[in-house]
């Protein structure tokens, strides 16, 4: 699925591996462009640390993720979700096994792990910039972001 849906959900879960890399730039960015229009959460299949990387990544943009605390769908509170978007294969088969009796769509974009880029610095950085960059465009994509003044 890759154009607008058919109605915006209310709640979105996003998931990865780890929950701190990409499910955590990926609610940052459902936050910066919908705000309070949408409740959004995110979880890894495992508990994961904070990743400096996906820090400064978002930082550049104006998005804060340094309180995000990594967790895992166990932790979850609430898991009335309309939509999960998963990032990882293993985040996929956790989110379709966690869904079996809820009434939620799954939806599955593979996204590159940017912390096993090695190199410089920069190099690093700008991995996480492209996971970055290629997650807001999906969303503004899939959930037909129109920033305020247009048409």
């Amino acid at each position: 699925m890759s154009g607008p849906l058919a109605r915006r959900p209310s709640a979105v879960l996003f998931s990865c591996s780890f929950n701190a890399v990409r499910s955590p730039m990926a609610e940052g960015l459902l936050r910066l462009y919908f705000g309070r229009e949408m409740y959004v959460a995110s979880a890894g299949v495992k508990e994961g640390e904070p990743d400096p990387f996906a820090i400064a990544a978002m930082e550049e943009i104006g998005v804060d993720i340094t309180k995000h605390k990594p967790h895992t769908f166990e932790d979850l509170e609430d898991t009335s979700f309309d939509l999960i978007i998963t990032l990882s294969p293993e985040a996929h088969h956790k989110a379709l096994e966690f869904t079996r009796t809820l009434a939620c769509d799954v939806i599955y974009w593979p996204t590159i792990d940017p912390t096993a880029v090695e190199g410089t610095r920069e190099r690093k950085l700008d991995a996480y910039r492209d996971v970055r960059d290629g997650l807001a465009k999906r969303i503004k994509a899939l959930l037909d972001y129109r920033p305020m003044g247009a048409v």
